[in-house]
């Protein structure tokens, strides 16, 4: 069993390409049960982000599995094959794995070293073992995944500055603001989740003195309201419902909309009617976080509107990291691949070695019961004695060369020592049979998609 991705990001596809493809909360259990309606995937997990969307599945062989990831997206994004693998990336084996450690190191993000992706990886590992779509394969692999960006950002200074995909737009739309000669004093959220907490915590941060939480909850808009004006003083926050999106626009400096839901929230027209109500003549900055958006972009074409989106944010400055913070990240995720590569290796030969020790328990069985039969007039205790002996021996004989096996299984192209112990004791133990590798060729993805874990196309 190996592990397959088949993901897109900000990295390889315009927002356009994201928002036909991202995956809301409720539509990922439905996708990975579909997933897993394929006889060839036995676990599944889904990670979708802001700007990612990744599937992480268990697969008992690549071309069948790969087939059936891409007609489940492509059955959800009415999308083809041919239009997604024109911006996707597929990882393998090892070099899923490490796709997935650099992820949450926080290296593959817009905003580089960014710890929100640390809670989405939790939030998808989380919801696939609640599902039970997880097994020990993906267990393993989101736990030390987690470790990755936990000691990530421990041990180095990746986010020393804190940012973040909400503070580097916030940031964007300080600077449209200050160009007018104002500053933000009233600001609105448009969500109540993770990312409208993170968003409202900024505004807080920043100064901005009234906000407005607006969320088709009125109870959890209120509810991150009153959170917002517990912990950061002088702050006014309220929670409202979407009916008064376009009243708490007219007033507002800057909006933040980062909701879950599918499709656009905030149209033109209630842009235009939002414009029409204020009485500031500064412009209305609208940083649009969500994926899909939730701003139709054509309202950023309107007069006195300036609209920020995840597309606007790819190359600023304020993304980046130093090198040597991404050194020592990179240092971190290598280790810990190699550390996670070992042990995998180590449990894969398992079966191998039960199997070469239950051989051994067979045989000593047949040769004292064929003693037996030679010997009769054995004793008891005469005939204990051998057995023990016999075991003795054969334990001896075996020690070494299952400790060494496990020992070499760690390293590099391991997994041949497991199969030469196969192949000499004629052994076929069933979960050590392995899945090969397919060539880029036989993919007819553009290269460089297919890559092995050290980074050169397959």
């Amino acid at each position: 069993m190996s592990v397959l991705l088949f993901g897109v990001s900000h990295r390889s596809a315009p927002v356009r390409v994201l928002e036909r493809l991202a995956i809301s909360e409720h539509d990922r259990p439905k996708i990975v049960d579909r997933l897993l309606a394929s006889p060839t995937v036995s676990e599944a997990m889904v990670v979708s982000t802001c700007n990612r969307i990744e599937i992480y599945a268990v697969v008992e062989a690549f071309h069948p599995a790969l087939e059936a990831v891409g007609n489940v997206l492509g059955d959800h994004s009415g999308m083809t094959i041919n239009q997604m693998t024109a911006h996707a990336y597929v990882r393998y084996s090892e070099a899923a794995a490490e796709h997935l450690f650099t992820v949450a190191a926080g290296l593959d993000s817009l905003v580089v070293g960014e710890q929100q992706i640390l809670g989405q990886i939790r939030g998808a590992y989380a919801s696939a073992d609640a599902h039970r779509t997880a097994g020990r394969v993906l267990h393993e692999l989101a736990q030390q995944a987690l470790r990755v960006g936990k000691r990530v950002h421990t041990e180095t200074g990746i986010d020393r500055a804190g940012a973040s995909v909400v503070s580097v737009a916030l940031h964007r739309a300080r600077s449209v603001l200050a160009a007018s000669g104002t500053e933000a004093r009233h600001g609105v959220v448009l969500g109540a989740g993770a990312m409208g907490g993170l968003s409202a915590a900024h505004l807080a941060r920043e100064g901005v003195g009234q906000i407005t939480i607006v969320n088709r909850s009125v109870e959890k808009a209120q509810r991150l309201a009153d959170n917002v004006s517990a912990n950061h003083a002088g702050v006014t926050a309220t929670g409202v419902g979407l009916d008064e999106l376009s009243t708490a626009m007219a007033n507002a400096d800057v909006m933040m909309t980062c909701s879950g839901s599918t499709g656009s929230v905030v149209s033109v027209a209630e842009v235009h009617h939002a414009l029409a109500a204020r009485t500031a003549t500064t412009p209305l900055v609208i940083c649009d976080l969500g994926l899909p958006r939730n701003v139709d972009p054509a309202a950023g074409r309107l007069p006195g509107v300036e609209l920020i989106d995840i597309e606007g944010l790819r190359g600023d400055s304020q993304t980046q990291a130093a090198e040597a913070d991404l050194v020592g990240a990179r240092g971190i995720v290598a280790a810990e691949l190699a550390d996670y590569l070992a042990a995998q290796r180590r449990a894969e030969v398992t079966p191998t070695v039960t199997a070469l020790r239950q051989r051994a328990n067979e045989v000593v069985e047949a040769e004292v019961m064929r003693l037996e039969s030679r010997l009769p007039s054995m004793t008891d205790a005469e005939r204990d004695e051998v057995a023990k002996t016999v075991r003795r021996v054969v334990d001896k004989l075996l020690h070494a060369p299952t400790v060494r096996v496990k020992q070499l299984a760690a390293t590099a192209h391991g997994d041949q020592y497991a199969e030469a112990l196969r192949e000499l004791f004629e052994l076929r133990p069933g979960a050590a049979e392995s899945v090969a590798v397919p060539d880029a060729d036989a993919l007819r993805l553009p290269d460089p998609v297919v890559r092995d874990a050290s980074g050169g196309a397959r």
